[in-house]
């Protein structure tokens, strides 16, 4: 297996790097489509219990850790258990992987007095637990989508397509973001 820096490469990370970005783009553009178009919008505070559970997917796309409660507020407001399923189980993972893995970057990074050969030693391991939470998160995404996809019952619909398709992007970032780490850099 060629390493990042060997020759044997002939593709560059940029089209893959650039694929992500549009990607994230399109994934959060369907994501408000599908919220505010075939839901009934998004709201942090309601009488309408749905409203605010929509928050989640929308925030969970754009950044897991800022709304991880909300689920669990809306759980509760419907009577719903938490932790019941490989999605959740999943997405709390994810989430406390998260937190372990900035707390050690904080000491271990950011921490002035660190040693540079600790640094240095540590690095390779603080990325390949990153990635591995980055394809967690990716599946906690998609199984929240398809936990989402039979709750509401959806069949052929314009729903069901937008829900789809939004995993059929979420896949594809992974797909080019997984790319753009491992091919090596080029001068843009």
């Amino acid at each position: 297996m060629a390493t990042k820096g060997s020759s044997s490469y002939r593709v560059s990370a940029f089209p893959a790097t650039v694929f992500a970005h549009v990607s994230a783009a399109a994934v959060v553009t369907l994501v408000l489509v599908w919220l505010l178009h075939f839901r009934e919008g998004l709201a942090f505070k309601s009488d309408d219990k749905a409203k605010i559970f929509n928050v989640h997917p929308l925030l969970m796309v754009l950044g897991f850790v800022l709304i991880s409660g909300e689920v669990f507020r809306f759980h509760y407001l419907k009577g719903i258990p938490d932790m019941y399923s490989l999605h959740s189980w999943l997405g709390m993972s994810t989430i406390c992987l998260f937190a372990i893995q900035w707390l050690f970057s904080l000491f271990t990074f950011w921490y002035p007095r660190a040693q540079a050969s600790t640094r240095a030693r540590l690095a390779p391991w603080h990325a390949v637990l990153g990635m591995a939470i980055f394809v967690m998160a990716i599946l906690s995404a998609e199984t929240g989508l398809v936990e989402i996809f039979f709750f509401l019952g959806l069949r052929r619909s314009q729903e069901a397509l937008i829900v789809n398709f939004t995993g059929l992007l979420i896949f594809l970032f992974a797909v080019f973001v997984g790319l753009s780490v491992v091919l090596p850099r080029s001068s843009y």
